[in-house]
């Protein structure tokens, strides 16, 4: 039986990658945590303003490479639209993961809630079945 992403992400160590690009198809990709999984079965990413919420402003898809670090090469590809963004300080202090000192906060510029539709899940490596089930909204 496979897991829902909910649980893979809570039983696995690794790195994520987002991959992201604009308009002209120039990309970017950056280092980022596991997203947070909402029951519906979308994603979503808490941003600074940097190239990749930047490029998210022209080209609302995004492809997130997590590697699994447990195991060789192993993981999953989550393939992604964005369908909103939200600035709700409250919300996204609640949510986030990684505490800083409000100044060491502020410093580092605006926060963003970046949510997305997941469109396609892949393994890491072929096309084969992932080890995830996702529920669709």
């Amino acid at each position: 039986m496979k897991m829902t992403l909910q649980e893979y992400f809570s039983t696995r160590d690794g790195i994520g990658v987002l991959a992201t690009a604009d308009r002209e198809g120039r990309t970017d990709a950056a280092i980022y945590s596991t997203p947070h999984v909402f029951d519906n079965g979308t994603v979503a990413f808490i941003m600074r303003e940097r190239l990749t919420h930047l490029n998210l402003q022209s080209n609302d898809f995004a492809t997130y490479l997590f590697i699994d670090a447990s195991t060789h090469y192993q993981g999953i590809r989550l393939f992604l639209k964005k369908t909103k963004e939200e600035t709700d300080s409250a919300l996204i202090a609640q949510m986030t993961r990684r505490h800083l000192t409000p100044e060491e906060d502020r410093a580092k510029g605006p926060k963003f809630l970046v949510h997305f539709e997941i469109e396609k899940v892949l393994p890491l490596i072929g096309s084969g079945e992932p080890p995830v089930e996702v529920m669709q909204s």
